[in-house]
């Protein structure tokens, strides 16, 4: 059996490897490193498979959600809604910028930001949702596009765990994650479903106006050159990243494809074990997510229900098999993020997930061979 990995970026590499090596070369031999062809030609070709007007590529994932605030012109103060279960960049960025973070629970099923909690949390301070798609699921974008409608707010996509996924609304229309709210943002961190071989992200949006912000803000504030017309970051995208991701946004579909797969053959293995609960997709596309990305599984997250999860996270290492626990400490306890206005009650499913969760491997390469050893490895630590 091949040595199993979290996730095998070098097994990928094979099936890319002479157009990225003609690219680089390429860009070597031109020098345009940065803001060269081919970020342009990937800007591009990255609208046309999202089906959105406007890609601003740049350094990576959390300056793409840190400049999307910026773009809307949030101010200090200024309160903004997100998942108390998830990585710390989201909430990161809304500190870095003197808003105020308001953490809310998470759904049991899919992990991501409970809608009723978002309700309840609105004030007259409160200017955004950010809706994270954990995991490689959408949110519940029906609700909460439509609260924010109700209430003026704007929606920002943290959308670093889910591109390629299809959101399939109830009126029938179909859109790309990330492209749904006023602005969204992605990372290209080498582990993600696209990813590049450093570091790299993207802010998408069909606001002409707002795009043309964004566009500035990602170099200095600058239109013109030594011309400063917005405060801005310095945060490009460079090229030999945007030839990586060049060779892989065709395949990106496919790799999302095979993530399906292995999810599927995981739950057949695990299916009506008592103690471990497999993840579930919701959507409203009506039962065809065989030919549909509803979910494109960036992790593939069990939870373990008796107990021995972190016993079994130390089993699993000791066999040769990686896992990770994401995320081990709900946002609301992290030092940097505590406050006094959050109470445990408010959070019972985020502190739940977080003594139970556990992600197995998942990434394009894996085999039949290696799903079974994982799962057989699972079971008969959880059941023994």
């Amino acid at each position: 059996m091949r040595k199993i990995q979290m996730v095998d970026l070098g097994g990928q590499f094979a099936g890319i490897k002479e157009q990225v090596n003609t690219a680089i070369s390429k860009i070597m031999e031109t020098s345009a490193f940065i803001n060269g062809p081919e970020v342009h030609a990937f800007q591009k070709e990255l609208e046309d498979y999202l089906g959105v007007k406007h890609v601003i590529p740049c350094a990576n994932g959390t300056d793409a959600l840190q400049i999307a605030m910026m773009g809307l012109g949030l101010r200090p103060g200024d309160e903004v809604i997100t998942a108390d279960f998830t990585f710390a960049a989201t909430v990161e960025v809304i500190a870095l910028l003197n808003l105020t973070p308001v953490l809310v629970d998470v759904d049991p099923e899919t992990f991501n930001i409970d809608v009723e909690a978002v309700e309840k949390a609105i004030t007259s301070r409160t200017k955004a949702i950010v809706p994270v798609h954990l995991f490689g699921q959408c949110a519940n974008m029906d609700a909460i596009l439509e609260l924010a409608e109700r209430h003026n707010l704007y929606v920002i996509e943290d959308n670093a765990q889910a591109i390629g996924a299809d959101y399939f609304f109830k009126n029938g229309k179909k859109q790309k994650a990330g492209t749904m709210g006023h602005v969204g943002s992605t990372s290209f961190f080498p582990s993600k479903n696209l990813g590049a071989y450093g570091d790299g992200g993207a802010i998408f949006t069909n606001d002409d106006r707002l795009a043309h912000t964004l566009r500035g803000m990602v170099n200095h504030g600058m239109y013109e050159r030594y011309h400063h017309d917005v405060v801005g970051v310095n945060s490009r995208l460079d090229s030999i990243q945007a030839a990586v991701l060049r060779a892989k946004l065709p395949k990106l579909d496919e790799y999302c494809s095979k993530r399906r797969e292995a999810a599927r053959k995981y739950s057949d293995h695990f299916s009506g074990q008592d103690h471990i609960a497999v993840p579930i997709t919701v959507n409203n596309c009506e039962g065809v997510c065989d030919t549909c990305d509803c979910h494109v599984f960036h992790q593939y997250t069990l939870k373990i229900t008796n107990g021995k999860r972190d016993a079994l996270v130390k089993h699993l290492n000791e066999k040769g098999i990686p896992c990770g626990v994401y995320y081990p400490i709900p946002l609301h306890r992290q030092k940097a993020y505590v406050d006094e206005r959050y109470r445990e009650s408010d959070f019972p499913v985020t502190n739940e997930l977080v003594k139970e969760v556990i992600s197995l491997p998942m990434h394009t390469e894996l085999d039949d061979e290696q799903i079974a050893y994982i799962t057989t490895s699972v079971i008969g630590f959880v059941n023994g």
